[in-house]
């Protein structure tokens, strides 16, 4: 219970004590309130430097091993125009069909040896996916497939650089391991 006393006038005014005690509780949550604001100024002055650093200073995405993975995986995937018996081949099959090619009749129905096929359809899988022009993110690539150790295709395309990212699939069939290794140069 507050107790009040009479002034000159004679009216009632709270005692002096809980006027200061008043007074400085309220100063004190002005101060945190002061304080809380200058935290989330600072804060805030922080995340601009940050976004403005980062918008000034793009940085080129890299190739990811991962990409490189999807794209031969994606290749081997790819269904050429070599027809046999009524089927197409994908490349997959081709890169078979090239290593163990012995013969006439191992060619497609319009003539074309396997190897031949292989070769023209990865060329522009490649050049269509990994520009090396001039200006371009890719300095260069390298993709070869080899079968037990005999390399049955080599495909380079403009030159090699100390940045590259690279992987490689392999698959066997008839007893035969075949590893198909990718590597991109870049910038």
């Amino acid at each position: 219970m507050l107790v009040k006393k009479t002034n000159n006038k004679g009216t009632r005014t709270p005692i002096s004590g809980f006027i200061n005690k008043k007074i400085l509780k309220s100063k004190c949550s002005q101060e945190e309130m002061v304080g809380f604001a200058l935290i989330i100024i600072i804060v805030a002055v922080i995340m601009l430097i940050f976004l403005s650093l980062s918008l000034k200073n793009p940085t080129q995405t890299n190739v990811k091993s991962g990409e490189i993975d999807n794209f031969i995986l994606g290749s081997l995937q790819y269904t050429t125009d070599c027809k046999t018996n009524q089927l197409f081949l994908n490349l997959r099959a081709l890169v078979f069909e090239c290593y163990t090619q012995a013969g006439e009749d191992d060619k497609c129905l319009d003539g074309r040896s396997y190897c031949q096929v292989l070769n023209t359809s990865l060329s522009k899988i490649l050049e269509n996916s990994w520009s090396v022009k001039t200006g371009s993110k890719y300095k260069g690539y390298a993709l070869n497939i080899n079968a037990n150790e005999n390399t049955i295709l080599n495909i380079t395309q403009g030159s090699p650089g100390v940045n590259y990212k690279e992987s490689s699939q392999d698959f066997s069939r008839g007893g035969n391991n075949f590893i198909i290794s990718f590597r991109v140069y870049e910038d």
